[in-house]
């Protein structure tokens, strides 16, 4: 079973990364599960693949209940910051970091019920039993997750667009253009930045336009984050923040930004800079 263990780790940890959020606790996630497979009686399990997932999920579903209660923490996306055509139809297929936002702000049931199954197509007959929960109220709880997920910004656009709206929301940044940065910004747009939130264009304008000076100086590069257009920059060979957007009707409808520094840290391994 150890061998179906490694054999399934990517699947596993893409799991355990959509029900935490967070890369370093997704490994803690693997590495809590391999110690129960290591130890468990796997004799009579018919799907190890599946088997694998229920194991992942209960620990994943035992770390959220853990958690205190705390401040606002931006999740960890996954960043690709290669340009080959290839990576890019690969990058579809991630996560945006407004979903995570999103799966944060949902209770632990939820979460697993939405995620194992509309994720990872886990049947609810087999995800009730993590919960104590019949099929059907497990379904319900799907249900209600969905909703909220739905209801986040997401893109209509194909990625070539999103990156050109990207650009000229960086070419405005630069000018100090306000009117522009106004134009390439939906009404409603919203901006979070850690527990930060700013809504509606010309007040989110107004915040971006003091990014004058440090995009003047930065080193920026484009990158796909969870799956969307954006960029990261750097200064003085220092990660300095990432920033991903969400393009709808060729404006953007959502700009998130993680400047931490213990998290932009932790994403420098998962980076390819550019030169």
């Amino acid at each position: 079973m150890i061998a179906q263990f490694e054999q399934e780790r990517p699947r596993l940890r893409a799991i355990a990364h959509r029900m935490l959020g967070s890369f370093a606790e997704a490994d803690d996630a693997l590495q809590e599960a391999w110690l129960r497979v290591e130890r468990a009686d796997t004799s009579e399990v018919e799907n190890p693949a599946a088997w694998l997932t229920t194991v992942v999920g209960r620990v994943c579903l035992n770390m959220l209940r853990d958690r205190r209660e705390h401040a606002f923490e931006m999740p960890d996306p996954v960043i690709d910051t290669r340009e080959e055509p290839e990576q890019q139809a690969v990058a579809k297929d991630e996560v945006g970091l407004a979903m995570l936002i999103v799966l944060d702000t949902l209770k632990p049931d939820e979460r697993l019920a939405f995620v194992l199954h509309d994720m990872f197509a886990v049947p609810f007959d087999d995800i009730a039993p993590l919960i104590d929960k019949t099929p059907t109220a497990t379904r319900q709880l799907a249900s209600r997750a969905r909703k909220r997920v739905q209801d986040r910004p997401q893109p209509n656009v194909d990625l070539p667009k999103q990156r050109e709206v990207v650009q000229a929301f960086l070419k405005a940044s630069k000018e100090g253009d306000l009117e522009g940065l106004v134009s390439v910004l939906h009404p409603d747009v919203v901006l979070r930045a850690g527990a930060l939130e700013v809504i509606g264009g010309r007040t989110v304008a107004g915040r971006a336009s003091t990014f004058r000076k440090f995009a003047t100086t930065a080193e920026v590069q484009f990158a796909l984050i969870g799956g969307e257009a954006g960029f990261v920059s750097w200064v003085d060979g220092v990660l300095f923040s990432v920033m991903a957007f969400t393009v709808r009707d060729g404006q953007i409808a959502a700009i998130h930004v993680i400047q931490d520094k213990e998290q932009l840290a932790a994403l420098v391994p998962r980076l390819t800079r550019k030169g």
